[in-house]
Order: C-alpha cells, then sequence, then structure tokens
C-alpha cells in the first residue's frame, strides 16, 4: 500500500515538472496560430493615404467638373457672356474669322439696349409730347460711343451693328428701345431679333416678323433682314438674297437663338481688327454655310440646338465691339445697334 501511494505522488511531482517545462518551450516557438488584427502606426498611415488619394480624385473630379462648366457654357449657371473667335466650323481659332459673343439673355449681371443715329437725345420729344426722330447718318463708332448708347451712365460692354439704313439715314425695319419705337417701312414685313423686357430671369431672345404678340417681348428690338433659320430648319437663303448680297457682299452680321435660350451673335468680315488666317475652312462666309459655322459654335459651347437666324446688314455695315476693342468696323451708315451692358 505504501509503495503504491509512493508510486502515485512521484507520477504527480513528475506531472507538474512536465507541465512547466512544456509551458516554457512553447513560449520559444514561432506563433502557429492567427492573431487578432492590430492596426499599427503604418497600417494608419496607409489607411490615410487611401482616404487622401480618394478625397484627391474627388477633388479632381469635381475640378474637371468645374473646368467642363467654364469651358463650356451652356453647362454653366452663372455664364453671362463670353467673346471668341473661330473658324467656319465653329471651332475656336485665335486668327479666326469669325468674331463671335455668346451670352445668355436670362443672366442678371447684363442689361441690354437699342440705339439708333438720332441728332437729338434719345427717347426725346416735341413740345406737342410727340416723339422726335431727327435721323442722321452714324458710322459703328459714334453710335456706340454717344450719349444715347449710355444705360444707367454706363458704357456698353458689346455692341453690332443690326438694322439697314434707307436713304434718309432713317433704319428700315422695326426698331424698338426700352419699350421706345424707332421703326421704319418695312417693320412689319421684315425679321428682327429682340430681348425681352422683365426681371432676368423671365428674359427670352425672339427672332420674329413684326410685333410680338406680347408686349413685354417688345422691348429691345433691332430690324434685320434675311432669315436663314426657322424653327430649327436652316435654310439657304442665297436667292433670296439675290446675286449681289450672296456672293459679292459676303461680310456678314447675324444673330441666332438656341434651343436653350442663348444667343449667338457673329460678325464674319476679312478686313477685321485681328489677326486672321485665311483658309478653306477660315474664309468669308456664303449661305449655306451659315448653319456649319453656327452649329459648330452652339455644340462646342452646349448652347443646345440653333432654333432662329437672322443676316443684319451686311457690306459696308458690319460692326462688332467687345469689352472696350471694335474688332469689325465698316464705312458705311448704320441703321441701329444691339448693345449689352454689364450691371
Amino acid at each position: 500500500m505504501f509503495n503504491k501511494n509512493f508510486i502515485g505522488l512521484l507520477l504527480i511531482v513528475a506531472g507538474v515538472f512536465f507541465f512547466r517545462s512544456y509551458r516554457q518551450n512553447n513560449a520559444n516557438l514561432p506563433e502557429l496560430t492567427q492573431k487578432p488584427s492590430i492596426v499599427t502606426e503604418e497600417d494608419n498611415n496607409s489607411d490615410g493615404n487611401i482616404l487622401e488619394d480618394n478625397i484627391s480624385q474627388k477633388n479632381t473630379s469635381d475640378k474637371v467638373a468645374t473646368q467642363a462648366s467654364v469651358n463650356c457654357p451652356g453647362r454653366d449657371n452663372n455664364f453671362s457672356i463670353e467673346f471668341f473667335k473661330t473658324n467656319n466650323l465653329g471651332e475656336k481659332f485665335d486668327k479666326g474669322i469669325n468674331h463671335v459673343i455668346i451670352f445668355n439673355p436670362k443672366s442678371p449681371k447684363l442689361d441690354f439696349k437699342v440705339n439708333v443715329a438720332l441728332a437729338h437725345k434719345i427717347y426725346a420729344k416735341t413740345e406737342s409730347g410727340k416723339l422726335r426722330k431727327d435721323y442722321v447718318p452714324k458710322l459703328f463708332s459714334e453710335i456706340i460711343g454717344d450719349d444715347n448708347a449710355l444705360l444707367n451712365g454706363k458704357q456698353p460692354i458689346a455692341a453690332i451693328n443690326a438694322d439697314y439704313i434707307d436713304t434718309e439715314d432713317k433704319p428700315q425695319g422695326l426698331n424698338i428701345s426700352r419699350g421706345i419705337e424707332y421703326s421704319g417701312d418695312f417693320k412689319n414685313r421684315r425679321s428682327s431679333f429682340g430681348i425681352s423686357g422683365g426681371k432676368p430671369s423671365v428674359r427670352q431672345a425672339t427672332i420674329a416678323k413684326g410685333r410680338r404678340n406680347r408686349d413685354i417681348l417688345n422691348y429691345n428690338i433691332v430690324g434685320g433682314n434675311g432669315r436663314f433659320y426657322r424653327n430649327g430648319k436652316f435654310i439657304d437663303i442665297c436667292n433670296a438674297l439675290g446675286e449681289f448680297a450672296c456672293k459679292r457682299a459676303i461680310n456678314r452680321s447675324m444673330a441666332a437663338t438656341t434651343s436653350k435660350g442663348y444667343v449667338i451673335l457673329l460678325v464674319n468680315d476679312n478686313r477685321a481688327n485681328s489677326d486672321i488666317a485665311i483658309s478653306e475652312v477660315n474664309q468669308e462666309l456664303l449661305p449655306d454655310k451659315f448653319d456649319d459655322v453656327l452649329e459648330g459654335i452652339a455644340r462646342n459651347n452646349c448652347l443646345g440646338k440653333i432654333k432662329e437666324g437672322i443676316l443684319f446688314d451686311g457690306g459696308e455695315s458690319p460692326g462688332l465691339f467687345y469689352n472696350g476693342k471694335t474688332y469689325v468696323e465698316n464705312f458705311g451708315a448704320i441703321g441701329s445697334v444691339f448693345l449689352i451692358y454689364k450691371k
């Protein structure tokens, strides 16, 4: 009995020593089981880089979107007005022959007025209360630079020649300046271009024949002739213009409206006061090419589709002014001008 108990005690002592030895040996062995995830400083930096990369990519995307808006005015809700030059495909070109102004009539930054060549203050009346209309011949620089061209004391930021002039120096078509009419014999027979009155958010551009059917639309209107877009359909008006106006007096002045409500003003003249590199796609326009340049401008600037288009007086009359510089001026007297102002 004693021997059995003694042997049992020896076995217990041996077991204790074996267990302690096993634990010590295992402490020196590499770990074979998976540890719980531990975030190290390096890991934190790595996650930070990923986060920074994501933020950087987002900022880049935002910059690209902003840049796209800047480069494509029709996508910029704050767009008001811009000047540039293009070739006859409507592509921006520093030596382009087409001098172009695009603008948003609804911009709260802009205002508008029409001026005609008068020998007295515009809107002046006789002693009997009748509107005075004493016309005199004026060149483009004169009609955009006289006191009648001021609006609230400000000079225009942009201007384009418009209506034709008769032998008595009177405009031929429909011309309305801030609601006051200065029209000629063809006011109901020819088309005209206008910007309505009212708050900027409701202003709209129109091209139509005669007075519009709502008074608010008859606020600033200039006469023209030769309608080459109607309801989005292009028309080659060469035959309607006649041989001289179609193929010989080929420096042009025109306006177009788009489906998104924007306006394109364009003067094509190789005698312009700017560098021009004449080429097959950068030369004076014949009427069958009007659509190429206007649709190119509309497409490249996200303005929508061309809806209406009209010619202003060409030949010796085209003129275009923007931001202190007269880019085009000729030697013919001007029937009327359309003026744009920065508020």
